[in-house]
């Protein structure tokens, strides 16, 4: 089955390249914002489904599956998004350094009628951050548009000190679960029914 990623995101686009999916892109337009007291798990999970349903809800993309993902950054069960700006980026880091925070990623995929959904939770340890270096960071023009205002596949590789559970799912979307959504779906990867002969 051909499919849909709805999103724009080049990192998810990157990880789907490394597991050979073949693939087209469109954004989903939905309001991301959290609705009063929704925990970080139900607020990513619902972000992804209804990505998925509104892409997979348009003409185009009637017969394709739709791949959907949304991720939160989560410290004391507070939510963080993307930075709206400097000040705001600096802030999210300033709280995340010297301690762990939680990254929930959600995933959803639209196919035949219905949507299945997985859930990635990784621990991720943060060294103390100085206010020079957190500067630098947002000079880089990294943070923006990063939950939680730091991007773990490019300079912010340098102040993780640990992490327990999925590296692609803190960059945007956990492939091992991508991967088993795509064999319930029968979307192809690289290594399903022999796509790839050793």
């Amino acid at each position: 089955m051909t499919l849909c990623l709805a999103s724009r995101s080049e990192r998810r686009q990157q990880l789907l390249r490394q597991i050979g999916v073949e693939f087209c892109c469109q954004a989903a337009d939905v309001d991301e914002a959290s609705q009063p007291g929704e925990q970080p798990a139900a607020y990513v999970e619902r972000l992804a489904v209804e990505k998925a349903q509104d892409v997979a809800g348009k003409p185009a993309q009637a017969k394709m599956a739709v791949l959907a993902a949304d991720t939160a950054v989560v410290l004391s069960n507070r939510i963080f998004g993307k930075p709206v700006d400097r000040e705001d980026a600096r802030e999210m880091l300033q709280a995340l350094s010297g301690k762990s925070h939680q990254v929930f990623t959600a995933i959803a995929i639209s196919a035949n009628g219905k949507t299945d959904t997985r859930l990635s939770i990784s621990e991720v340890s943060v060294r103390p951050l100085t206010d020079a270096l957190i500067e630098q960071y947002w000079q880089t023009g990294e943070p923006a548009g990063k939950a939680g205002g730091y991007a773990i596949q490019g300079f912010a590789a340098g102040f993780i000190q640990c992490l327990t559970g999925s590296y692609s799912g803190v960059m945007g979307l956990p492939l091992c679960e991508t991967v088993e959504l795509f064999e319930q779906a029968g979307v192809g990867w690289a290594l399903w029914h022999g796509r790839i002969n050793p």
